[in-house]
């Protein structure tokens, strides 16, 4: 039976810890006024039928803080991606020499910068209530380890471990987006 305890705990250790990640990548995306190749991830191309992201049809640098220079692997997909990159409206405008196509970053406006908060905020309420149902799982899934044997005093002692693992991914969540806000609001 303790294994079964240790086994939810684990479970809902992974959810948890996979919500964090998944926030981490998340909001790497978010242009938050220097350039960041990470902006083209979510950017998608019709690639031979198959929606595929930028940096898997072309390479994606940053020769300085303002630029973004991408460079297709196939001349054909420079219009395809120029039309990618509008249709995402990422605050973006491409620029095409016929070889390459370039970005450059303008800042970011007071009103961009509100709204990249919000979205922000959002991305981390959205992982905090995956983290919840994690826990609220683990506790169902204890209570009836407990129905089927677990000691009671067991099932109180993981279901505290269950809290405190929570509380850390929500504290980490919170650290996140407020490490986020900053760089935003940073000019």
């Amino acid at each position: 039976m303790i294994d079964k305890a240790k086994e939810i705990l684990s479970g809902a250790q992974t959810k948890m810890n996979d919500a964090v990640k998944f926030l981490e990548e998340d909001v790497k995306t978010y242009r938050a006024g220097k350039a960041n190749p990470l902006v083209f991830n979510n950017v998608m191309v019709d690639y031979y039928g198959t929606e595929t992201p930028v940096p898997q049809v072309a390479s994606v640098t940053t020769p300085d803080a303002k630029t973004l220079v991408i460079q297709p692997w196939e001349k054909k997909m420079i219009p395809v991606i120029e039309k990618a990159i509008m249709d995402a409206n990422i605050g973006l405008t491409p620029q095409n020499n016929g070889e390459t196509i370039r970005c450059s970053v303008p800042p970011l406006t007071e009103e961009r910068r509100k709204e990249l908060i919000k979205k922000v905020k959002s991305a981390g309420e959205n992982g905090k209530i995956v983290i919840r149902n994690a826990r609220r799982d683990a506790i169902d899934l204890l209570k009836k380890a407990q129905k089927d044997g677990l000691p009671e005093d067991m099932e109180k002692d993981f279901e505290q471990k269950i809290q405190k693992e929570t509380d850390g991914a929500i504290k980490r969540i919170d650290e996140i987006v407020s490490a986020k806000e900053k760089e935003i609001l940073t000019v």
